[in-house]
């Protein structure tokens, strides 16, 4: 295991400090603010530990409400609004500086057999035949003359081995092109011992969800975002649904595309999939996304 997943893994280990109250820690990303996806990750993990180990994540909602100071402690208090026969439902608030940041519902079910179909996976190459993300970054973003740019996003993703299957959106500023992206991912080492549990591969997916849904709303418009700065945005809601099980460890395609931008704000919806064709999640979001003045 590398050392970034484990400090990942250590980041969504949250402490108890009282009964449905968890305290989690903050890092800084490659902007000056808590990264949403591991907020949304650690408000699942709390969501999760106040639920049995039988009932599975199959669903989440949530919203940005503030910005979090990067390097701050988090609090989760979780609220127990409701354990059935089938499902268990739970609304989480996370606090920073006595002001809440995010909030979050997740529901949660026991297995049960049912109908099934699915969308068909899309076409995609093998990700073993594409770059890293540490052999592509430096070369793209050495282009804005911001070297420390490049090291941020490197140091933010390196827990995650994460490969995109057409250039991203700071890679051809200024040339429109279809709203549409893919990217390979997968945790950077294997999960296994006590730490291999189906709600630790559904926050990780979370965690991931996060980095790169919105770039297809940079795509239509040849924008390279928050990397290049001819972009401000931030993460408003993000919804998810737990299909079937995956690991985090293992290969998952993440098929994005942007049906909408408008009124200052851009929405993206996805499917992830496992690397023989299974849909595993599907994740819609919408955040602000701005032109700078």
């Amino acid at each position: 295991m590398s050392q970034a997943l484990q400090g990942l893994l250590d980041l969504l280990d949250l402490e108890q400090i009282e009964q449905d109250i968890f305290r989690g820690q903050s890092r800084f990303a490659v902007v000056p603010r808590v990264f949403g996806g591991q907020v949304a990750a650690q408000a699942l993990v709390a969501a999760g530990r106040t639920v049995p180990g039988d009932r599975l994540a199959h669903s989440l909602h949530a919203y940005f409400l503030r910005a979090g100071e990067a390097g701050a402690p988090i609090v989760y208090t979780v609220d127990r609004i409701r354990d059935g026969r089938s499902f268990t439902t739970r609304r989480v608030v996370a606090v920073q500086h006595g002001q809440p940041i995010f909030h979050l519902s997740a529901s949660f079910q026991t297995y049960e057999e049912g109908m099934e179909h699915q969308a068909d996976m899309p076409p995609a190459p093998d990700p073993e035949t594409l770059e890293t993300t540490a052999e592509m970054l430096p070369r793209y973003l050495a282009a804005y003359g911001d070297e420390g740019v490049a090291q941020r996003m490197l140091e933010a993703r390196a827990a995650v081995d994460l490969r995109y299957v057409d250039a991203p959106p700071f890679a051809t500023v200024g040339q429109p092109r279809e709203p549409r992206s893919q990217v390979w991912f997968r945790t950077n080492g294997k999960l296994d011992g006590a730490i291999d549990e189906p709600l630790l591969h559904v926050c990780l997916a979370t965690y991931v969800s996060d980095m790169t849904l919105l770039d297809s709303v940079l795509l239509a418009h040849g924008r390279g975002g928050w990397v290049t700065g001819d972009v401000v945005g931030a993460s408003l809601d993000h919804a998810m649904w737990f299909h079937r099980p995956f690991r985090a460890d293992e290969w998952l395609l993440y098929d994005q595309e942007s049906p909408s931008a408008s009124g200052g704000r851009g929405l993206g919806q996805a499917r992830i999939y496992t690397q023989d064709g299974r849909l595993a999640i599907t994740v819609i979001q919408e955040g602000v996304v701005r032109i700078p003045r």
